[in-house]
């Protein structure tokens, strides 16, 4: 098996196991909004939430794999779909409450917690995700995960570098079929339907 199926299936997986975990906030209503607004370079808030989900998990599995640290991966996941769930678009000037940066974590607790159920750990995570620009130092292994994958994933997608193209498409895929926008034909079917 080459490398580039190796990394395939570990895309998959991940997909699946986002998918499976964040389900109620990806397909809401409420999240899809945040594909109206950009983040950085030309990636949609809502896709970057995916990718620091996926890189959190990916930090999750490697260190209980390596150094036996357990990890809370619904609320890591859910935290890390909500992190920047501001809703405004932070490129135009008077937006945001003061500047972005310190403000908008505040601002996605808000918003998240008028729309979704949280619990400790997601809230810590939306909070604190901006550590150490916000000073809030996390309280959750969780949050110290999901800061991490917040500032990789921030970095490759300022330099326009596809970090999550694969896992974006299947979880807009799974949303698709989530909402009924089309029917898979019967091999089509066999293919996705552990990804459902």
């Amino acid at each position: 098996m080459s490398v580039n199926e190796t990394k395939k299936i570990t895309e998959y997986r991940l997909a699946k196991d986002l998918f499976t975990r964040g389900k109620n906030i990806i397909i809401s209503p409420e999240a899809q909004e945040m594909k109206k607004f950009i983040q950085h370079g030309n990636t949609t808030v809502f896709d970057h939430c995916l990718a620091v989900a996926k890189f959190s998990l990916l930090y999750a599995y490697f260190f209980e794999k390596t150094l036996k640290i357990e990890f809370d991966k619904d609320s890591l996941v859910r935290g890390a779909l909500l992190h920047d769930y501001f809703l405004y678009d932070w490129h135009i000037k008077g937006k945001a409450e003061g500047l972005h940066g310190f403000s908008h974590p505040r601002t996605a607790l808000k918003n998240a917690e008028r729309d979704f159920e949280l619990n400790e750990i997601e809230r810590d995570i939306i909070a604190k995700h901006m550590f150490p620009l916000t000073l809030r130092l996390p309280s959750f292994r969780e949050t110290v995960l999901v800061t991490l994958a917040d500032k990789w994933c921030a970095i490759a997608e300022m330099l326009r570098i596809d970090i999550s193209s694969y896992l974006i498409h299947r979880v807009n895929f799974n949303i698709a079929l989530a909402n009924g926008e089309f029917e898979l034909g019967e091999t089509a079917g066999n293919l996705v339907s552990d990804a459902s």
